[in-house]
């Protein structure tokens, strides 16, 4: 690892100057290069700081061992790892599985993937960064362990169920499709205005394996397209698209796991479970989550208003509230989807979530409601208080009454 570390750092100096983005992968992986002193017997420079990183990384630990568990606090697992929840969780889901051997990956070079993955999250989107990202992977996760799923998806379907929920969201510039479109940002351009984000973020992802050189011992194939078609199955103009083949397949009864399409086509719907299935999430996680994306989307909406743009109604924070939009988004958008999820694997897991679901609707509701009437109480009581002080006013001394 020294070794490594001293020849990416001088070949990067022959290169000319370092971006800052390789100076924060450079500086993520010495990280892992000290947390991983202590296994090899080496003893740390600064005693009272190994301490407290190996206590961090004890109870990291610890979280690790319940990873399936559908109540598993990213918020907190990401504290717990010094902000690397996407690298620690997708290395050990990595290993869990048996991909590293199987496939013969290079440790170091998927450190430095997940890395450089991690790293090329944009850290200041209150929503689409690393956390979500390292949220979607622990999801998917769960779901290739359902029955169904855990009986029959292969190796190569294991590894790029989980490449692309960890690289789903690479590189998201925090604003949305039709905010790229409005304001002729070159990647509506490139991508000719069609899933310019999901585009992006497979073509990113390629980009970082090829950087990597992960996967390049390993025959080519199509692995570059399946990973592209799982990354733009999150695209949510697509939706109605994906759960209209889904309903159709439940109803005809034919879907078969043996058959590689439709394994690929259920890794694309469990991939869209994962992307948003934060309603589905016990209230404290949901609600967390539902207050990060509506700050993004109101965010944009300023932007939008500062530079007298069009503002999208939903992220108009004069005119919207979490709540109204959380609850569109689990009626039109969620629900649907995670009705035919229930439908295909009706266990435990499907459940709990159709149950948090639920849940958290009527939590929203009923906080709108509760405000609503705080806000007209409010306004009777200006109003009532406007009125007495009318009506008590006095007449100037010396004016007649007519």
């Amino acid at each position: 690892l020294e070794s490594y570390l001293k020849n990416n750092a001088t070949k990067h100096h022959s290169a000319g100057p370092v971006s800052a983005r390789n100076v924060r992968r450079l500086l993520s992986f010495q990280r892992y290069l000290h947390s991983s002193r202590f296994i090899r017997g080496i003893p740390a420079s600064n005693p009272l700081g190994y301490i407290l990183d190996d206590d961090y990384t004890g109870q990291a630990k610890l979280m690790l061992e319940k990873v399936g568990n559908w109540n598993f606090d990213m918020f907190l697992f990401d504290r717990l790892t010094n902000g690397n929840s996407l690298v620690n969780l997708t290395f050990h889901l990595f290993n869990s599985y048996g991909l590293i051997e199987l496939f013969q990956l290079d440790m170091v070079k998927l450190r430095r993937f997940l890395v450089m993955i991690q790293e090329d999250y944009r850290s200041l989107n209150p929503y689409h960064n690393a956390v979500h990202a390292a949220d979607v992977t622990q999801a998917m996760y769960c779901y290739l362990q359902e029955p169904k799923l855990a009986e029959t998806m292969t190796s190569c379907d294991l590894l790029l169920g989980l490449l692309a929920a960890a690289t789903h969201d690479l590189d998201h510039p925090g604003v949305n499709q039709p905010f790229l479109i409005k304001t002729n940002h070159y990647l509506a351009a490139l991508y000719k205005n069609s899933s310019v984000l999901e585009n992006h973020h497979w073509k990113s992802a390629v980009g970082l394996l090829r950087e990597s050189a992960l996967l390049s011992h390993l025959p080519t194939e199509d692995r570059s397209e399946r990973l592209g078609s799982l990354i733009l199955a999150t695209d949510i103009s697509r939706q109605n698209n994906y759960l209209s083949e889904f309903r159709t397949h439940l109803d005809k009864r034919d879907l078969c796991l043996t058959n590689g399409r439709h394994r690929h086509f259920i890794l694309q719907i469990a991939l869209k479970c994962a992307d948003i299935c934060n309603p589905c999430r016990p209230w404290k996680l949901s609600k967390l989550w539902s207050e990060k994306v509506t700050e993004e989307f109101f965010h944009q909406g300023d932007i939008e208003r500062k530079h007298h743009l069009e503002v999208t109604p939903l992220c108009d924070r004069q005119s919207n509230s979490v709540a109204n939009i959380q609850i569109g988004f689990m009626t039109y958008v969620v629900e649907p989807l995670f009705v035919e999820w229930s439908r295909f694997s009706d266990t435990r897991l499907s459940q709990t979530m159709m149950g948090h679901l639920s849940l958290n609707k009527q939590g929203w509701k009923e906080g709108r409601d509760k405000q609503e009437a705080n806000t007209s109480r409010a306004s009777e009581e200006q109003r009532t208080s406007a009125a007495k002080d009318s009506n008590s006013k006095e007449l100037p001394q010396g004016s007649k009454r007519s």
